[in-house]
Order: C-alpha cells, then structure tokens, then sequence
C-alpha cells in the first residue's frame, strides 16, 4: 500500500470554496458544448456534476508540458473525464493524483522507450495525458477508444488501494466477482477464443479493467449483450448504468 502525501492549505481552501460557489462560468459553457455524458443529465445531477468538476479541477494542479498553459477548455475536459468515471462514487476524487501533466500530443518517455498518448505515475502521483489524443477519444463516443476514461480508470484502481480518505470504496464482492469474470474472459481469449474486448484488454487485469472502461461508457448496450456478468458487476463498482445515463435501457 502507499499513503497519500500532505494536501495543502490552498487544495483544502479551494476545495472548499468549490463545494459552495456556483462552477466559473466558462467551465460551464465547456460542459455544454463539448460534453455529451454531461449533457444528457436531469439538471439536477448536472448541478451536481458542475460541482464536482469545480472541485476537482480546484484540488489538483494542471502542469502545461511543451504548450503555454493549460486552457480552461483543457481542465474542464479533463475534470469531466474523472467525474463522469466517479459520478456514482461521490466521494472519490482521486485524492493521490495531484498532478495532471498535459502534453499537445504524443509524447515520447525515456523510460519506456516509446511513444505515449498517457499514463498513470503512482509512485509521483501523476496523470499523464496527451491532448489530441484525448479530444480524438471524444471526437467518437462510439468507438470504445478514450484516453481520458482509459487513465482515469487505472487512477481510480490505484484510488482504492492506497491508503487515504478515499480508500477501499469499492465493494470487495463485487471486485472479488469481478476478477474471477475478467480473468476467465482473458484465460477464453488466450485459449483462441475470440472476444467482445479489444485485444489490448488481454495485457494485463489493470489493462482489462481500463479497457472495459472505455467499452462500458461507449458501447453500453453491446457490452451487457456480450458479456454481461462483467458488465453488471462494472456498473456495481461504479454504482452507475451508462444505459441510463443514455436513454438506452
């Protein structure tokens, strides 16, 4: 396990002050124009989005990697990205991740060697993320391809193994239940089976879990048609049902 690092004065004032004041106004008119899961909200749950994005972006620090800075446009995307993931867990904010490094495009890491469109640093709690990469996620709603919902999903499974406030939210039946699907999906594919999941889920079970993300939130329906214990048991973890959300069910 890890534990979280000291969260400043300045995060827990401006956390606070974004839990009362109404969101700023152009984070707003971001949400509206760009942002389909937003959109498609009661006003009621969207007030409570707008909120939870206000806090988020106010909590975290948005570091501007090869551009000049990091646009309103950017952190409010990038926010909406984590709260349309958490929207269900209203108290997880990915508290570990402070740091959210935006790059213009892909970006090239000394570590691996390659090319990158993001990733996720626990060890310095960071998220990575390329910008093109991420609006190309969006661009398509459909295609089960979204970097931004791809790393927040590895933030919230690191979330909730380490040892802070936002610690253990997800139910241990249903992770338990949820390993046992994803690992038998994977042993099937491995044996020459063909699967509903793009190849890439196969990785690893991390992998899996971000990649399920993504196909969870763009191809609802397909998804609990294909293979719908792992799809009930991902709407139970994120206490939420995109089929819902989407007038789908």
């Amino acid at each position: 396990l890890y534990t979280v690092a000291r969260v400043t004065f300045d995060a827990i004032v401006g956390g606070i002050k974004s839990r009362v004041l109404p969101i700023k106004a152009s984070y707003k008119q971001i949400l509206k124009k760009y942002f389909g899961y937003y959109n498609r909200l009661s006003p009621t749950n969207k007030k409570k989005f707008e909120r939870k994005v206000h806090y988020f972006i106010s909590v975290k620090s948005f570091v501007p990697r090869d551009i000049p800075e990091v646009t309103d446009e950017m952190k409010a995307l990038i926010a909406a990205s984590a709260v349309q993931l958490t929207f269900g867990l209203p108290g997880i904010f990915l508290q570990h991740f402070r740091r959210i490094l935006v790059y213009p495009d892909d970006y090239y890491s000394t570590i691996s060697k390659r090319y990158h469109k993001g990733e996720v640093n626990i060890r310095h709690g960071i998220i990575v993320l390329s910008w093109k990469s991420f609006v190309d996620g969006y661009i398509d709603p459909h295609d089960s391809r979204n970097v931004g919902l791809h790393e927040m999903a590895h933030a919230l499974r690191f979330e909730n193994m380490i040892t802070n406030n936002e610690y253990n939210f997800f139910d241990d039946k249903l992770l338990l239940k949820w390993r046992e699907y994803a690992l038998a999906e994977m042993a099937s594919y491995d044996a020459g089976n063909s699967s509903f999941l793009r190849e890439y889920a196969m990785t690893n079970e991390e992998e899996f879990f971000a990649v399920a993300v993504e196909y969870f939130f763009e191809q609802p329906m397909e998804f609990r048609e294909n293979l719908p214990n792992l799809y009930s048991t991902l709407q139970g973890m994120l206490k939420q049902d995109p089929l819902q959300v989407f007038n789908l069910s």
